[in-house]
């Protein structure tokens, strides 16, 4: 992960060297007031030739469904197979500084995922939802691979909404095995309420500390903890030596992630997540859970 605190005039420095590690993914970020993800998404894949970019995640609140299918759509007709983005629903005190604070969280977020996934399919949206109104739109340049829409979301109601609607679910960092075994059956409800038949990507983001610094992930640790409601014993992150770190994220796999990324803490990240990844290369083949997809810088 391409860190909100590290400059976006060096993303495209980082997109390139992550790459060249080895990386499957690189995952960009969008807080309000860093740095928009559309466009470091942009800068990533622009700087690179092999690596999927994932934006994680754009608020709904903030991004109206057709502007952000059309800003998608650009993305992932000059990039094919290259993208994929991810909606959240925003966190709420931020929602309400800028005044977007929705009345519905859930039905906002359905209807965005379900009319952003209508479009990129190259279909006409028509939505009188709770939250969304949609009249007759379809892109004049839908790509021809439309790429996956996925959601961050925590609480089980939401987990169900992604299991029903999205490509995927994106969870937090902090989160680990037990939290992923405690996600699953919420978003295979949904995915079983909708018939769905389509994959259903599980993403995991990590905090990575190599070598392990308690000074540094004590305080990540605490508030992510305080952040998903569970004790800061049981957060999660990948931490010590490289070997150890690699460890941490083959545990991940075997839960049910199918990529896990790395945000790294502390300084120079790419050496955290170069020396994080060459490990992983040499776990042994069969180990790595089913549908493994890799790890992300």
């Amino acid at each position: 992960m391409f860190d909100r605190d590290q400059r976006p005039e060096d993303l495209a420095h980082f997109a390139a060297a992550v790459e060249e590690q080895g990386a499957d993914d690189l995952w960009v970020v969008e807080d309000l007031t860093w740095a928009g993800a559309v466009a470091s998404a942009a800068l990533a894949l622009a700087a690179t030739s092999r690596l999927r970019v994932g934006i994680g995640i754009a608020p709904a609140p903030l991004r109206n469904p057709a502007l952000l299918g059309m800003e998608l759509a650009t993305l992932a007709r000059a990039f094919p197979g290259r993208l994929i983005a991810g909606i959240g629903h925003g966190v709420p005190e931020w929602m309400a500084q800028v005044g977007a604070a929705p009345a519905s969280p859930l039905a906002l977020l359905e209807e965005t995922v379900t009319t952003v996934r209508t479009l990129l399919a190259g279909e006409e949206a028509n939505v009188d939802g709770r939250a969304v109104h949609i009249d007759g739109v379809r892109l004049v340049h839908p790509p021809a691979e439309p790429p996956p829409v996925v959601t961050g979301v925590v609480r089980p109601r939401s987990l169900e909404l992604s299991g029903r609607a999205a490509d995927g679910t994106i969870l937090a960092e902090g989160q680990g095995p037990r939290q992923i075994a405690a996600a699953l059956p919420h978003i295979t409800r949904g995915r079983e309420a909708a018939a769905a038949s389509r994959p259903h990507e599980l993403i995991v983001f990590t905090h990575l500390c190599v070598p392990d610094d308690p000074d540094r992930t004590r305080p990540v640790l605490e508030a992510q903890a305080g952040w998903l409601g569970i004790p800061p014993a049981e957060s999660f992150l990948a931490a010590g030596d490289p070997g150890t770190a690699a460890a941490r994220v083959q545990e991940l796999w075997q839960a049910g992630a199918s990529t896990v990324v790395l945000r790294p803490i502390g300084p120079d990240p790419l050496a955290q997540t170069g020396a994080t990844l060459a490990a992983v290369s040499r776990l042994p083949n069969g180990t790595w859970g089913g549908g493994h997809d890799g790890a992300a810088g």
